[in-house]
């Protein structure tokens, strides 16, 4: 008997499974061997691999490290340009960025399937730069809508999806790692912008401060789009379809279902903390520091989890985490009333919503060809974004009907990514049912 490895990169079995092919059978070893040679390798490392993990570090540096922040804007609006609006009028600026940005991914992951990342994240350059310097020009309600809430979130997209998706094409083994070192760039951006913002708004003005934001974004691209490379050369065909049989993958669509449920309530404590500590009368100075502590738990979120993965499976690391990070709002959110309560709460979510973040790509990556890695992480994103735009408005609309009680949002936030889990669990167990596989 000759035994073959079944690659588990590009399967759903695990990894210790083995094919039996009897020699006598050689129709059977034949079709085998052709499959074999037909399936992608990956180098799993290499300077090529790791400087398009240095390029989605800096593009998630200034673009969903700068998105993290939207908090530090809430703040700052209510209090200047926008005070005459209610919190969850607001509260729509960042939630329109966040709509855009995963919407666009269906229409970017396509067209990354098809030509590759800096067709894309060149363009994508100009349209986050020039939404910056548009915003910092910005005084109205619906030129911040514009150019801060469509234009950024469009660039965010543009430079986001080509470089993550860049990575899967490196990676199989190491994925997790990767995409969980890459995704760190988006929580130290969370971390510095924050602070960065507090100190320039009060030194040279918001129009300055803006327009330096914008030129570090700049810099920080150019790099991203030079380091940047995919494995798999672009095709110059025609895009995947968005064809129905995406949605005849089980577990594909029950972890759209859980992200569904789990980004509706996933922003809410990145939009609104700020204003729960100075509700809670926390001085002024401090709040922004509420805000970098909660991304600063994303970086440990973004880089342990993932590394664990590798190990122990990625679904089997994604799941603990969602329902964690719902029982975190439920159990502590909601009874933190001091300063040294509310960072520990900030830290803590912020660890379990990085680690999320960073999982999602390589779970979706896990049970995709990698013809449509692409595709299928734009379709989730495009999908989940109308609970990304939901739900900054509806924890506003239930902060003012609850008359100032933050009550009605937190549930919602520990509810909604309590069920979310529930559906990732699934998908979990639709792949293997064994509680102790590496899925």
């Amino acid at each position: 008997m000759e035994k073959w490895p079944v690659d588990a990169s590009t399967s759903h079995i695990n990894d210790s499974t083995i094919v039996t092919v009897s020699k006598d059978d050689s129709d059977v070893q034949t079709n085998h061997s052709t499959a074999d040679c037909s399936r992608p390798t990956y180098p799993d490392g290499g300077l090529q691999a790791w400087l398009t993990v240095l390029g989605a570090f800096l593009a998630l540096f200034c673009t969903f490290g700068q998105l993290n922040s939207f908090g530090t804007f809430q703040t700052w609006y209510a209090e200047h340009q926008l005070h005459h609006l209610p919190p969850s009028t607001i509260a729509w600026i960042g939630s329109l960025q966040l709509w855009i940005f995963f919407f666009s991914g269906g229409f970017i992951g396509r067209l990354f399937d098809a030509h590759g990342p800096r067709v894309i994240m060149i363009p994508g350059t100009v349209v986050l730069v020039f939404s910056t310097m548009m915003t910092s020009l910005s005084s109205k309600y619906y030129q911040f809508i514009l150019a801060q809430g469509v234009l950024f979130g469009l660039g965010v997209g543009m430079m986001f999806y080509p470089s993550l998706a860049a990575i899967s094409t490196h990676f199989a083994k190491y994925r997790g790692t990767a995409l969980g070192i890459a995704f760190a760039g988006s929580g130290v951006g969370g971390v510095v912008y924050p602070i960065m913002f507090q100190h320039l708004f009060e030194r040279v003005g918001f129009g300055w401060a803006v327009r330096i934001s914008g030129f570090i974004s700049l810099a920080a691209c150019c790099i991203a789009v030079a380091t940047t490379t995919s494995l798999r050369a672009p095709t110059q065909q025609k895009a995947p379809a968005l064809g129905l049989a995406l949605f005849r993958d089980v577990p594909f669509v029950l972890v759209v279902g859980g992200s569904l449920l789990i980004c509706l309530g996933l922003f809410i404590p990145f939009f609104y903390i700020a204003d729960y500590a100075k509700d809670n009368h926390i001085s002024a100075n401090t709040i922004f520091y509420i805000l970098s502590a909660m991304n600063g738990g994303g970086i440990l979120g973004r880089l342990a989890p993932p590394l664990l993965s590798d190990a122990v499976g990625r679904y089997n690391v994604i799941v603990p985490c969602a329902f964690l990070m719902g029982l975190s709002a439920l159990v502590f959110w909601i009874f933190a009333k001091t300063l040294v309560a509310i960072i520990l709460f900030a830290v803590v979510y912020g660890f379990f919503s990085g680690a999320f973040i960073a999982m999602l790509i390589p779970c979706v990556a896990q049970i995709s060809e990698l013809s449509e890695i692409g595709t299928k992480i734009g379709v989730l994103y495009s999908i989940i974004s109308f609970a990304a735009l939901a739900g900054g408005p509806a924890a506003g609309a239930l902060l003012r009907a609850g008359q100032g009680s933050y009550t009605g949002m937190i549930v919602l936030c520990g509810v909604s990514n309590v069920a979310g889990a529930v559906f990732m669990l699934a998908a979990r167990l639709r792949l293997n049912r064994r509680i102790l596989a590496l899925v």
